[in-house]
């Protein structure tokens, strides 16, 4: 067996080690999301802490790690007597972003219990991990279901998988630990906030820390049994810890001093529901179990805040995470209880402290978005040599669906029609390796004209492994949505442009919530570039369209044509993914010899790969060219308006859409 990097041996990232020792101590806390950049010690952390947990006692033979002491009575193993049983090491379970359901929850021999008439149940990983941890590395590139899947057995502390009428039931309490890097796509609100605490993780600038960081990596390398054995007193001395806060977490009492200073935190913050105050109840009771008190005392709830909440803050992609502390602060002291009628002692009144500096910042930020306004609205733009300063996005609004015409098989998504694993039944075939989806009524159907044959004139039915069906399913994938921005001096007036990044955000806005990829590719001047190649990543497109600058002449046939090479590499590398062309102009083309020509053929290439587009159309004014719309034609797609982005008519523009390309 390898040896793991000890955990007393990372150097620095001490909320990271705290919140998963909390964890080892209460696994009630719920689990720990680590979000960081690739580099950052997250994997090692907590492989590391598994050799630090104390070990277990089961049931010899139960693959389901019953408890000797206290059976799961509904152990599909079972029953067991209670009494004696073996020890073990706790054991950490790695789930791969590839991993079917039948992996994560285990799976039925559907083949057998047709057959045989005999109950097989094979279990997954929520089985292996039982009373372990449950590690789930890049967890925002899981699939839905998988995720929804795994935080409803972390939540319940049990696996139910039922299947054509046969149910099986297990335990399946673990400590949940998932990373992830955000700049690979964000987790859905509503899965975050399952996570108990999070911690955010960067690299140390300090050179002295990287340096020891570098230095204890190569001493594990060359000798890793020698490593550990110099941290082994350490290390001891943590899981000895760790077990006497065990312990003691039932004896922590909770009172209603700090029970109240939850309570107005998470009201402070506005956090929805109520499971951010249960598990700041948690993590406060486990913190004092840690240090070693009895009583949670107002620096936990503090500790317990900063753990707990900023991952619960975020309402839509675009909100950055993080806590205010100086208002957590100024609730924690407003709520502790003191006698002191005034709960500001440096003056200034409730609240005094912190809201006047903030106050300049919005107006100052405001003005500097307005001057430059004033003084540029009257300067002319043909000249395509001037730029502009970015503006700011208009508020963001919803859209309604823009999709791909025609069944694909990409990625699980909430955008275009696809064959999944899940979703509505359309029919049956037969299975392609493992069956998985069994359809019933196709598989009896499929067996009953052979019963003569096979000996059966009673009832019952005898089904052999070439009646079996496999159910073919409809749901719905994710695309890459790749934008192509018109950037130039012919949007550059400064309220147009920001109607237009509000309209960009909207639909990225949108994509997220699809789960598609997204992509960005600009132009203006003399060329077009790459702002954004395809991610899951839409805050870091927003991002990137918040700092767009415009101005210069309307280089349209190189965005295209830039836009063509990205999804053709895209195409090499994610096959299964269909793509939509977003294109926000106003159809005007200005840059480079023939501009107009050759952005029609450049739009040519498109139609004729079966690429499906959507033109938003910019332009504005009483006198309007159409050019937008002519591009539309030339792309066989069909174009929009900003203000039709919001109105009922969009709804029937995919088939417009694919009703040109036919027409072509």
């Amino acid at each position: 067996m390898t040896t793991p990097f000890p955990f007393t041996a990372v150097v620095g990232q001490d909320d990271l080690r705290l919140a998963l020792l909390l964890n080892a101590v209460s696994p009630a806390v719920g689990g720990v999301l680590v979000r960081g950049e690739k580099g950052t010690a997250k994997s090692t952390a907590v492989r590391a802490l598994s050799a630090l947990l104390p070990e277990v006692a089961v049931v010899p033979g139960c693959r389901f790690s019953c408890d000797p002491a206290a059976p799961d009575p509904s152990c599909p193993d079972g029953p067991h007597e209670a009494g004696p049983g073996a020890q073990r090491p706790a054991r950490m379970v790695e789930l791969p972003v590839g991993a079917s359901e039948d992996r994560l929850v285990g799976a039925l021999d559907i083949e057998r219990a047709l057959a045989e008439g005999v109950k097989a149940f094979e279990p997954g990983l929520l089985a292996d991990a039982h009373r372990g941890i449950l590690y789930v590395d890049e967890v925002n590139l899981l699939h839905d279901h998988l995720v929804d899947l795994l935080l409803d057995a972390a939540a319940m502390g049990a696996s139910y998988v039922e299947r054509e009428g046969v149910s099986v039931r297990h335990a399946a309490r673990f400590l949940l630990v998932g990373t992830m890097n955000p700049e690979e796509g964000e987790l859905r609100p509503q899965l975050l906030d399952r996570f108990g605490l999070t911690v955010e993780v960067a690299a140390s600038r300090e050179p002295d820390q990287r340096v020891e960081v570098v230095r204890r990596r190569l001493a594990y390398d060359d000798d890793p049994a020698g490593f550990a054995a110099r941290w082994a007193a350490e290390e001891a001395a943590v899981r000895q810890r760790i077990v006497a806060a065990r312990e003691l977490l039932p004896s922590v009492r909770l009172g209603d001093g700090p029970l109240r200073q939850i309570a107005a935190t998470c009201a402070a913050f506005e956090v929805d529901g109520m499971r951010a105050d249960i598990v700041m109840a948690r993590t406060a009771t486990a913190l004092a179990a840690w240090a070693g008190r009895t009583d949670v005392l107002a620096e936990d709830v503090r500790q317990a805040a900063l753990l707990a909440l900023p991952h619960r803050r975020r309402r839509n992609p675009f909100d950055a995470p993080g806590l205010d502390e100086d208002k957590l602060d100024e609730t924690l002291e407003e709520f502790s209880g003191d006698d002191d009628p005034d709960p500001d002692p440096d003056g200034g009144g409730p609240g005094g402290g912190g809201q006047p500096p903030s106050e300049p910042d919005g107006p100052q930020g405001g003005d500097t978005e307005a001057r430059p306004e004033a003084g540029e609205g009257g300067q002319p733009q043909a000249s395509g040599a001037a730029e502009q300063s970015a503006v700011r996005a208009s508020e963001p609004f919803r859209t309604k669906v823009l999709s791909v015409p025609g069944i694909g098989e990409g990625a699980a998504g909430r955008r275009s029609r696809a064959r999944t694993e899940h979703g509505r039944t359309t029919g049956a075939r037969r299975p392609r390796g493992a069956l998985t989806k069994l359809h019933l009524a196709a598989t009896v159907q499929a067996a009953a004209p052979h019963q003569r044959a096979r000996g059966r004139s009673g009832p019952g039915l005898v089904v052999r492994r070439d009646d079996l069906r496999q159910a073919a399913r409809e749901g719905r994938e994710g695309n890459l949505v790749l934008f192509v921005v018109d950037a130039s001096g012919s949007m550059a007036a400064r309220q147009r442009m920001s109607a237009v990044k509000g309209a960009v955000l909207s639909l990225l806005l949108d994509a997220y919530q699809r789960r598609d990829k997204v992509g960005l590719v600009t132009f203006r001047g003399s060329a077009a570039d790459v702002a954004l190649p395809p991610t899951s990543s839409v805050d870091a497109a927003a991002v990137r369209l918040e700092s767009l600058p415009t101005g210069g002449r309307t280089p349209l046939a190189a965005g295209l044509l830039k836009a063509h090479d990205v999804l053709r590499v895209e195409r090499l590398r994610d096959p299964a993914r269909r793509a939509l062309l977003v294109v926000v102009t106003d159809g005007r083309a200005t840059g480079g010899p023939e501009p107009v020509a050759l952005a029609g053929r450049a739009a040519r290439l498109f139609a004729a790969e079966g690429v499906a587009s959507v033109v938003v159309d910019c332009e504005s004014g009483p006198v309007r060219l159409g050019l937008a719309g002519q591009l539309a034609g030339e792309l066989a797609g069909t174009a929009v308006t900003l203000d039709e982005l919001r109105a009922d008519s969009i709804a029937g523009l995919v088939r417009e859409v694919q009703g040109n390309r036919r027409a072509a």
